[in-house]
């Protein structure tokens, strides 16, 4: 059938529904689900042509598929990048940015309080190829400066971070990577381009767990890098042909689903948050909590501007406790009490999810490790979902007013 091509300045919102490649013969209104591991060729000088990438056209679905290739279409262009590639996870596309983007001699500056598999893979994983890592402050944009090297290729940061929701000046990263040649990669996997769109505040690469709010219902895993032609198609792209670290086509074609509705519940989501933070702010036995959402929030300020005015679904708090084996205590009460919350550590799903951070996503961490990320046995991180806000304030109630 004829396809109608999309006009150009499309908002986000629309560009989640209908960015797509072109539907089939058949003229299907839902993006089809290519379910094939190889495709056809109508003859070899074809086959040919295209094996040696000198013609479009699909041939292997570990290098390309149309149902995945649908996914990193509708990403790139909300993200408003030329190009994303996608990945069978999250952590894939950081592993796929690191082993194209660095070599033995390299070295990178890492927040601190990125997640605690990022750290693991960055900082110890690359360093067995000769890869050097220095993790500083995530709020500190003097601390990047200060540790820039000449051989420093790439920084790397995580905004908001997992899971004190830190923030960091994505425009000053940017400028000071820039200055000295090297790349600024951003995971925006909290965030979602619905709040913020890294490239326009100067990054290079943007990094997604499509796991989390791209599918936001908790099915299936994916992720994604997205940037530059040059960078992504070109560098990525090659490597993927033969790397292994794609994305299959039913996860892709999962997360498109997910993402139709990304917008709604990111902003649902974030207004739920807001309110949770400020009524647990309130209560006795809560002694902090992290929220880049309040307004006395000492990075409200970038929030608002770098996260299009929200703070996001994710927030985090600190019971109280007298030591660390009472404050684990303390917060494994309140987390068992529940019994509308998911005890589980994924989020971006439309169920809200309650975790404890020291013990299950930074649990692979070195103590002092994670008291530099600010992660005490206190600590437990909410990924707020869509049920009604007072259900999920009784379900916290449930353990924190029965806390001694």
């Amino acid at each position: 059938m004829t396809e109608r091509s999309l006009p150009d300045g499309l908002h986000p919102d629309t560009l989640a529904v209908r960015e797509a490649v072109e539907r089939s013969q058949w003229g299907e209104h839902s993006e089809a689900l290519y379910l094939t591991s190889s495709f056809v060729q109508p003859d070899a000088a074809t086959a040919a042509r295209r094996f040696a990438n000198e013609e479009p056209g699909y041939t292997y679905s570990r290098t390309s598929n149309p149902t995945v290739t649908s996914f990193e279409r509708r990403l790139a262009s909300m993200e408003g990048t030329e190009s994303a590639v996608a990945t069978s996870t999250g952590m894939s596309a950081i592993l796929l940015l690191a082993l194209t983007m660095l070599k033995a001699g390299d070295h990178v500056i890492c927040s601190q309080s990125m997640f605690g598999s990022t750290i693991k893979l960055i900082g110890t994983e690359m360093a067995r190829f000769g890869v050097t890592t220095s993790f500083v402050s995530q709020t500190d944009v003097a601390a990047w400066q200060a540790a820039i090297r000449p051989e420093t290729r790439l920084l790397f940061a995580e905004t908001p971070t997992n899971p004190l929701g830190d923030l960091c000046d994505i425009a000053a990263l940017a400028e000071i990577a820039h200055a000295h040649g090297a790349l600024l990669a951003v995971d925006n996997s909290f965030a979602s381009p619905v709040l913020q769109q890294p490239v326009k505040f100067g990054a290079d690469l943007v990094v997604h767990s499509g796991t989390k709010l791209l599918d936001g219902q908790g099915r299936v895993m994916a992720g994604a890098v997205c940037g530059s032609k040059a960078l992504v198609e070109d560098k990525m792209g090659a490597f993927m042909r033969g790397g292994g670290l794609n994305l299959a086509p039913f996860n892709a074609w999962v997360v498109l689903k997910g993402m139709e509705t990304l917008s709604l519940r990111v902003k649902a989501m974030s207004a739920a948050a807001l309110e949770l933070a400020q009524w647990l702010r309130t209560h006795p036995k809560v002694a902090r909590v992290y929220y880049a959402g309040l307004p006395d929030h000492p990075q409200y300020a970038l929030a608002m501007r770098q996260q299009s005015g929200m703070g996001g679904g994710v927030l985090a708090f600190d019971v109280v406790g007298s030591d660390p084996e009472a404050l684990r205590a303390n917060a494994f009460h309140v987390i068992d009490s529940t019994r509308v919350c998911s005890i589980t550590a994924n989020l971006g799903d439309v169920k809200t999810t309650i975790t404890h951070p020291a013990s299950t996503s930074h649990g692979r961490l070195a103590e002092d490790q994670r008291l530099a990320a600010g992660i005490s046995q206190g600590l437990i991180r909410l990924s707020v979902g869509l049920e009604h806000i007072e259900d999920i304030k009784a379900d916290l109630c449930r353990g924190l007013d029965t806390l001694s």
